[in-house]
């Protein structure tokens, strides 16, 4: 696994066209099942690959986090919402609440969470590859295959499984 991460960046980059090629035209004509094909995909390379060996993620992207987010991780830490934000959090160009700095300071040295059970809706869904109306987020695969393994697995998959004109 250490192998693959370390060769991830150039695989993504060398396949960056052809994946691309391919969503554009997934876009305009999704199969009918493509929502069951994905979940498939996703349980399958998710049986395959152990997050807690890469943990890529949480190691060089951050989530957004919603009020809900917030509200619930702050009650965790039993502070106060605005002392949470001012401790970890700051506002992006998108105005969006986003994490101060990466590596993700929830993250342990063994790649574990320590607010797994509260985490940001964000991180529960991550790598979004089982989301229904999969092809609206093509461009956010696009850009977890660069990061996450297991998307790279999945829309090499994905690109064997479903032929496209």
């Amino acid at each position: 696994m250490e192998e693959f991460l370390k060769d991830l960046p150039n695989l993504a980059k060398d396949k960056h066209k052809t994946h691309k090629d391919f969503f554009k035209r997934l876009k305009k004509r999704p199969p009918k099942h493509l929502d069951q094909t994905m979940q498939v995909l996703h349980d399958e390379t998710f049986e395959e690959i152990d997050c807690l060996t890469c943990a890529s993620c949480c190691k060089t992207t951050g989530p957004l986090f919603t009020n809900k987010d917030m509200e619930r991780i702050s009650k965790h830490f039993k502070m106060k919402p605005s002392v949470f934000i001012d401790t970890y959090l700051r506002i992006d160009e998108d105005n969006d609440y986003v994490l101060q700095s990466v590596p993700c300071p929830f993250l342990g040295t063994d790649n574990y969470c320590s607010i797994y059970k509260v985490r940001p809706k964000a991180c529960a869904e991550f790598p979004h590859t089982d989301r229904k109306k999969f092809q609206q987020i093509s461009n956010l695969t696009l850009k977890n295959v660069e990061i996450c393994p297991a998307t790279y697995k999945i829309v090499e998959k994905m690109m064997e499984q479903i032929k496209l004109k």
